[in-house]
């Protein structure tokens, strides 16, 4: 086996991650996601590792690095020294709002709603946080025209429905020839070209 990168293991850290999302969503005992987050963790772990190795940072920096930034991403929540403040925000959008103004302060720099989605996203993630952030941005997602299946996922009663339409639309994707994921960051990428730049 080779030595260990950070490269070599984005793949574990991917699947690790994955692994913790299905302990969930299919109801998992308690236990088994403890056993899969410790897996995530050690993948941390061994990326702080191989850092400390190099000179660069270790563990303890990750944890402080995490604290400092929930403290300051979270004024609603934390005084500057970290201890709690008295009250907090009424509403889930006020925490939003302000969560939302501490980082567009802290990245100015960037010139759309849009920056700091991972591109590595899978099409349908990307596409959900990019609609996530329009709506939050006060955009208003703009179809080309009215599309037939807008009016099927409207009939939709549950999660398992929908998922039986997106199943039906890749398989129905695949016999034509075309590859679903790519054509959904296709989508994603045309509308947020499209958006306006932030403000």
């Amino acid at each position: 086996m080779g030595a260990l990168t950070h490269e070599s293991l984005v793949e574990y850290l991917l699947e690790e991650a994955y692994e913790v999302a299905e302990t969930i969503e299919t109801g998992a005992d308690e236990a088994e996601l403890k056993g899969e987050l410790g897996d995530v963790l050690l993948q941390v772990v061994l990326h702080a590792r191989l850092a400390e190795e190099r000179g660069t940072f270790a563990f303890g920096d990750v944890a402080h690095g995490l604290t400092a930034k929930m403290i300051r991403r979270n004024p609603h929540v934390f005084r500057p020294d970290g201890s709690l403040q008295d009250s907090f925000p009424a509403t889930v959008e006020e925490i939003v709002l302000k969560w939302d103004a501490v980082k567009k302060a802290e990245r100015p720099e960037r010139a759309t709603h849009f920056e700091g989605i991972p591109e590595a996203l899978p099409a349908l993630a990307r596409a959900q946080k990019t609609l996530d952030r329009a709506a939050r941005a006060g955009l208003t997602p703009q179809v080309g025209h009215a599309h037939p299946l807008v009016e099927l996922v409207e009939t939709c009663d549950s999660e398992n429905q929908l998922g039986d339409l997106l199943f039906a639309v890749v398989r129905a994707a695949r016999g034509k020839g075309f590859d679903a994921e790519r054509a959904l960051r296709g989508a994603v990428r045309r509308y947020q070209n499209s958006a306006p730049p932030g403000s």
